[in-house]
């Protein structure tokens, strides 16, 4: 393989490849889903946090934030594939200084997904982009419903934290007619006090992962405030689930309600 024949993954890192690509390992599971669902038999090992497909019978490697580099090593995979928000520089670098090829993906974006989902099935693994994919984009080529609606996304509490600027969730809840109280921070996900978290709220938005929010657990924090209890993987992950999330989201929008008044 030349110089010029070494694909770059989303970094513009160039990424040596070996070809074919039979054995891989991903640590993020929205990308494990999505190769999961488009070429299951090169898929090795993945994070105990990749649970979708429900049947994936593979190796697990740890988390994404301390993945086993000595058990993925040791499996020799052909490729890892990586992300730049969900996964460590560190174990990106210690996974090539051990020789292994890792492509990480960078995804702020909804068409920041597709496009990076694209390059890594054609770029990297060699194979013609799913069909799942292209109708995912077309779901998601639909405009905004109109007015926005200011809105908070909590991901976690005490701390509370919030989706902010540049991400994935944010510019996906901007498709479904969202607009975020807390994206003029510095912080992609900041971290706001409880005073700070309902000021200008017309509805709060709060998933079930990473926090599990429940009809007991985050709506009374939202006093007088319409709460809409939606899917994590639906709101947060960029694979095969974008093809059903937008009228699972939408569905679950429109049963926002506010909850009871914990004083009386």
């Amino acid at each position: 393989m030349t110089t010029a024949d070494i694909p770059r993954d989303d970094l513009d890192t160039e990424v040596p490849v070996r070809r074919p690509v039979r054995r891989v390992v991903s640590l993020v599971p929205s990308l494990t889903e999505a190769i999961a669902a488009t070429c299951p038999e090169r898929l090795i090992a993945a994070t105990e946090w990749c649970t979708h497909p429900g049947d994936l019978a593979v190796e697990r490697v740890r988390g994404t934030k301390n993945p086993n580099v000595r058990r993925i090593a040791e499996l020799d995979p052909d490729l890892v594939v990586c992300n730049q928000e969900e996964n460590r520089r560190l174990d990106v670098d210690r996974l090539r200084a051990a020789g292994i090829p890792v492509w990480v993906t960078r995804i702020e974006t909804v068409p920041a997904a597709f496009t990076a989902m694209t390059r890594l099935f054609e770029l990297a693994f060699g194979i013609r982009s799913p069909a799942w994919l292209r109708a995912a984009e077309e779901v998601w080529a639909a405009p905004a419903p109109e007015p926005l609606r200011d809105t908070v996304i909590p991901v976690w509490r005490d701390p509370w934290m919030v989706v902010g600027r540049d991400t994935f969730t944010g510019d996906l809840a901007r498709r479904l007619g969202l607009r975020l109280v807390h994206a003029d921070r510095d912080e992609r996900y900041p971290t706001v006090s409880a005073p700070e978290l309902t000021p200008g709220v017309e509805l709060a938005v709060l998933p079930d992962e990473p926090y599990v929010f429940t009809e007991t657990d985050g709506p009374e924090a939202f006093p007088g405030i319409p709460v809409a209890l939606v899917s994590g993987r639906s709101l947060t992950w960029y694979g095969p689930s974008l093809v059903t999330a937008r009228a699972e989201l939408t569905a679950q929008l429109a049963r926002a309600s506010v909850a009871p008044d914990s004083n009386r």
